[in-house]
């Protein structure tokens, strides 16, 4: 499916969106350094958890809000929030004022509101593509954020440390053109039955909520999915959390090819943008690779394969090698790129797609508000034996992905018998 022949919402999503993701990642990579600066590693870690406590309950307060008001309604309220969140962290971090708990609280809502954000932009594109197209679709605009991730870091690497000021600003300002741009050039694409009953005391409103998703719950095969996507997410999330400091603290200054020096700040940046620049070159030849196997063996070759990449970081501490680590690690990222939101729109009731993709969306927001405990895990017992932990959880979860698919097996058999 060429981009000229999507739907108008995808193609005014995916210039936006780049826009946004990329002023965005100037500064997010470098926001566990600030925050480990500012409070210490352990009180940081603290703080990270608490900010993604509140993102899992937005994050499945959002499906529910996209399946009852709208996909656009929601993307446009979570953009101009963001917008605001980060205008105001811009302020905290002026020359004028500086205050990184205030800075730590428009971190939070800011996450509070992608959480909101994200459940109702994957149910926009499960609604307008058909089945067989949303795998690729789902590629690109994969592949649009990693373009981001190249650019973003790139530039950040160079000005963070002198113009954070500067680099939030225009966060806010990307995030303002974003939210304007969704609500004057996007159509709602949810089914919003006529005469739906809102909900409108906050009792009803919880009640509502749990049985929906009790409802999910309940699926098995998608319960695993999650459970699995968690302990795995505890590797790749390290990418923004324990890699920069390590990288930090191991690369003290390091001469490349005779004639440039680079510390570990602009190590972590280079490392960024490595993996940006991969997943864009490398998402759709590994896609097309993979669609050669079961998708069994992209889920569990991908966890074992990050598995590896925890212990190679903890043993390397060359930029060279750390380079060579990342290409392992971001392999093991492409193998599932796209497949995870397509494996989703395949289990979702068309009537919940949104609750399905805000409870899928568990994996990263569970697994955020776990993964800073390796920065004070590493206070306790060392970077190398955090590492192997995380490696460990990498394994577990394609124990737990092997165990996803003989569920499923099973259940389609049955469902054969049955009919």
């Amino acid at each position: 499916m060429r981009i000229r022949d999507w739907d108008r919402n995808l193609k005014v999503r995916l210039f936006g969106e780049a826009l946004m993701n990329t002023t965005f990642w100037m500064f997010f990579p470098f926001m566990a350094i600030y925050f480990a600066e500012s409070f210490g590693k352990e009180t940081a870690s603290v703080l990270l958890i608490v900010s993604q406590v509140f993102s899992v309950v937005a994050n499945l307060l959002g499906g529910y809000c996209a399946d009852m008001f709208g996909r656009k309604r929601m993307m446009v309220l979570s953009a101009y929030g963001q917008g605001a969140a980060f205008f105001i962290f811009a302020l905290a971090s002026s020359p004028w004022w500086s205050s990184p708990l205030v800075g730590f609280l428009c971190f939070t809502f800011a996450g509070i509101c992608g959480a909101f954000y994200w459940p109702a932009s994957q149910a926009m594109v499960a609604d307008v593509v058909p089945e067989k197209d949303r795998s690729h679709v789902f590629a690109v605009f994969y592949t649009s954020v990693n373009v981001s991730v190249v650019i973003g870091p790139t530039i950040g690497g160079l000005f963070y440390a002198n113009h954070r000021f500067a680099l939030l600003l225009a966060a806010a300002c990307s995030c303002f053109a974003m939210a304007t741009l969704l609500a004057k050039q996007l159509r709602e694409t949810a089914s919003l039955a006529a005469g739906r009953k809102k909900v409108e005391e906050w009792p009803q409103f919880w009640r509502e909520q749990l049985r929906q998703y009790a409802v999910i719950v309940r699926d098995r095969t998608f319960f695993l999915f999650i459970a699995a996507g968690v302990l795995v997410a505890q590797t790749f999330m390290q990418l923004d959390l324990l890699i920069p400091v390590y990288t930090k603290e191991t690369i003290e200054g390091e001469t490349l090819w005779g004639r440039f020096t680079i510390d570990g700040t602009s190590a972590f940046g280079l490392l960024i943008a490595e993996n940006g620049l991969l997943v864009v070159l490398g998402t759709v030849m590994v896609a097309r690779y993979m669609e050669r196997y079961d998708e069994r063996w992209a889920f569990i070759g991908s966890s074992i394969l990050y598995g590896v990449t925890m212990w190679l970081f903890s043993h390397t501490t060359s930029i060279v090698g750390l380079m060579l680590v990342m290409g392992l690690f971001t392999l093991a990222e492409l193998m599932t790129a796209g497949l995870q939101q397509s494996f989703v729109s395949k289990l979702a009731p068309e009537d919940m797609r949104g609750q399905y993709f805000a409870a899928a969306s568990l994996r990263f927001t569970i697994g955020r508000m776990l993964a800073p405990f390796s920065l004070a895990a590493v206070t306790w017992i060392g970077y190398t034996w955090t590492f192997a932990f995380l490696g460990i959880l990498a394994l577990a979860s394609a124990g737990l992905y092997a165990w996803m698919f003989q569920q499923a097996g099973r259940a389609q058999r049955s469902d054969i018998s049955l009919s």
